[in-house]
């Protein structure tokens, strides 16, 4: 899941962050929240975005992508996932 970072990149995983950091410990996101706090009323076209940042954050071992509750691989996960802080 490599993937160049360019500025919307940056700005969806610094807020999936910042999201997180609201967050009780544990407590998961829909990358839907990164995308509408990057996109604002555009945010639907971000949802792609949004998933590969979080998959590139999973790489740097900063967080999780569950479905169901199961930590999965965000290059093979399809339909709706969660993001986590990694344990």
């Amino acid at each position: 899941m490599h993937d160049r970072t360019d500025e919307t990149g940056a700005a969806l995983e610094a807020a999936i962050d910042d999201l997180l950091a609201e967050r009780a410990p544990g407590a998961t996101i829909c990358p839907s929240e990164a995308a509408r706090a990057v996109g604002g009323d555009d945010w639907r076209g971000l949802m792609e975005p949004a998933r590969r940042a979080a998959g590139r954050l999973v790489e740097r071992g900063e967080v999780r992508i569950t479905q169901g509750g199961e930590v999965v691989d965000p290059s093979a996960a399809s339909g709706p996932i969660r993001i986590g802080r990694a344990p």
